[in-house]
């Protein structure tokens, strides 16, 4: 299962939204998204946390849960 280790938590910094991946239905893309964790049970507030670490979002304590894309 080669796709387990893209699973994780993405970051659009554009939106400033994140989304849970845990399985291979749909894949973010670089550069919109970006990984932050590959720990799928943080909570939104570790999240945040994270991304400040990294400098990865302009405002990290905005940031809100988003949906993925529905395929069809």
């Amino acid at each position: 299962m080669q796709h387990a280790s893209k699973f994780g938590i993405y970051l659009n910094s554009k939106e400033n939204q994140v989304v849970r991946i845990n399985s291979p239905y749909w894949l973010p893309e670089e550069p919109d998204w970006v990984f932050l964790t590959a720990e799928v049970n943080a909570t939104l507030l570790q999240i945040r946390e994270m991304a400040k670490e990294q400098g990865a979002s302009p405002e990290p304590d905005s940031i809100k849960w988003g949906t993925i894309p529905l395929l069809d």
